[in-house]
């Protein structure tokens, strides 16, 4: 069983805490399962990479690693800040995820 977050794939997010603190970046992947989501641009390590197809020159690559979860905080499309967020159920039954600050759906 994973773990629960309200953070998706594309969601521009901040980073609260850590070497990275401060930085934006959209999110690229959730891994529910460990609870950890990793971010475009941030958390980048130096990875050594052979020679493949792909990559024929080899050498050394810079990598985002996963962050925890609950170290990020959702970005807020309407006011632009940093937010907390609750989920609304609509009237059709479906829920959909709102700003505390601003009202404004993300």
């Amino acid at each position: 069983m994973g773990v629960k977050t309200f953070l998706r794939k594309g969601d521009e997010v901040i980073v609260l805490s850590g070497k990275d603190k401060g930085k934006r970046g959209k999110i690229q992947r959730v891994l529910r399962s460990k609870g950890t989501v990793i971010v475009e641009g941030v958390n980048l390590v130096k990875k050594h990479a052979r020679p493949t197809k792909n990559n024929p020159q080899g050498g050394v690559i810079d990598k985002a690693m996963p962050l925890p979860a609950a170290k990020l905080m959702l970005v807020c499309g309407g006011c632009g800040k940093p937010s907390r967020i609750r989920r609304e159920r609509a009237a059709d039954g479906s829920l959909t995820r709102v700003c505390k600050e601003c009202g404004h759906n993300n």
